[in-house]
């Protein structure tokens, strides 16, 4: 689990994140929402330890079970929390000169003490997992689909047995079909491995899909906090406009409110 306690980040002046708390489970996908410019990316960039925050804390459980503010952790300390961190980008951000099994490869020669042979069974694991072809282990990216560059992204990120997974619009470049694979994808890995996934997202398919706890941001308040299910019977307006803009949900929320 990952608490967030009052949390304050202001950049030349201009207040990003204004007093947010929130609870980020563990074995659950976390969702932040919200508009542009809400404080979404800046907000997970804070639990990532990438920007220091003005005042709050950012409380993480250690592998030995204790508690500890990621604001307050030395050099060492860091690297010990981002090792257990898996991240998935807005592109897959594949190496385009390694091979697909080559880049699951590369945290393990990074961080681990394997052997050539435990590292490749381990990324072979991985791939297998997120159902790639065995065909595809030894192609480049440039030679797989969009969809298929984003399993194997998510092979590289759960390769290390993460604690937390970070993704950063997972399903930004694909199509709705190819969203809802890597949707429940994500969904299963994080149930399965018990992990606490965090995923910025403004994909409403994927907000009504896997959302188990969103928390909404407007202008860097966190405004609303609940699940999928939640949503529908919702009396906030500021969620309400941002999630049933279209047409498609509203009919989704009439529906779900007449149940």
């Amino acid at each position: 689990m990952i608490q967030v306690r009052n949390i304050v980040k202001s950049f030349e002046g201009v207040t990003v994140l204004n007093d947010i708390s929130a609870d980020f489970r563990d074995g659950e996908v976390n969702m932040i929402i919200g508009q542009s410019g809400s404080g979404k990316t800046v907000l997970m960039k804070t639990m990532l330890g990438l920007f220091p925050v003005d005042s709050g804390q950012l409380i993480i459980d250690t592998a030995n079970g204790e508690q500890r503010d990621v604001s307050k952790l030395g050099e060492k300390e860091m690297r010990t929390y981002h090792r257990g961190v898996g991240t998935l980008f807005q592109g897959a951000a594949l190496f385009d000169s390694q091979t697909v099994l080559e880049n699951v490869m590369f945290p393990l020669e990074m961080f681990s003490q394997m052997d050539e042979d435990a590292m490749r069974e381990r990324a072979l694991f991985c791939l297998r997992r997120v159902n790639m072809p065995e065909h595809t282990f030894n192609l480049m990216p440039s030679e797989i689909s969009g969809g298929q560059q984003k399993r194997v992204a998510i092979a590289r990120a759960i390769v290390l047995n993460p604690k937390y997974l970070f993704c950063d619009e997972p399903n930004s470049g694909l199509d709705p079909k190819t969203s809802l694979i890597i949707d429940k994808l994500i969904q299963d890995i994080t149930r399965e491995y018990n992990i606490c996934t965090i995923v910025n997202s403004h994909d409403m398919n994927s907000i009504m899909e896997i959302g188990d706890n969103i928390i909404f941001l407007k202008n860097g308040i966190k405004e609303w906090q609940g699940s999928r299910h939640d949503i529908c019977r919702s009396d906030n307006e500021a969620l309400n406009d941002f999630v049933f803009a279209s047409e498609l949900f509203k009919k989704i929320r009439n529906v779900e409110n007449e149940k």
